[in-house]
């Protein structure tokens, strides 16, 4: 009987020691982020006057849009808006929840106008080859008489050259 206790014992110490290993630096969400070059497929433009939908637009030709970023945590965007322009350039983080992407890259969005398009971006879903974003009017609370637009991002993971 001692013996069952003594194993016993063993296999717990053996757990604390295997499980108090120390972690690395990067949490999973950065590491799906980073993990490669993000492709605009998709941009679907919502408009509301409060709760109430009034448009909803999908534009599924977006031209070569590519959103890159980087375990620095800067980040590149090619072609904003398929509007020629030099890469945009920036830094990203992460709010502590993980929710919302902050990049403060500016892009061109016309000839006159430049604009922050992710330096508030809700996270809606990040997966291994797909990641949605939404900006714009996206705060919970929100005028029932004001119009707002939400600008919805989906993009899909490239592959890496020589990656299986």
């Amino acid at each position: 009987m001692k013996k069952k206790y003594l194993l016993l014992l063993l296999v717990v110490v053996a757990g604390f020691i295997v499980n108090s290993c120390k972690k690395t630096g990067q949490n999973p969400i950065e590491t799906l982020f980073t993990g490669g070059t993000w492709q605009l497929a998709s941009i679907e433009i919502t408009q509301y006057t409060g709760n109430t939908q009034i448009s909803d637009t999908t534009i599924n030709d977006t031209c070569s849009q590519f959103f890159t970023f980087k375990t620095d945590f800067t980040c590149t965007y090619a072609n904003f808006n398929c509007f020629s322009q030099p890469v945009s350039s920036g830094k990203w983080s992460l709010t502590p929840n993980k929710l919302f992407l902050m990049a403060d890259m500016t892009c061109d969005s016309t000839s006159t106008l430049s604009v922050k398009p992710f330096i508030n971006a809700q996270i809606i879903n990040l997966g291994q080859y797909s990641m949605v974003l939404n900006t714009g009017d996206i705060a919970p609370n929100y005028s029932l008489t004001r119009p707002r637009k939400i600008v919805k991002y989906g993009f899909i993971r490239q592959k890496i050259s020589g990656a299986n």
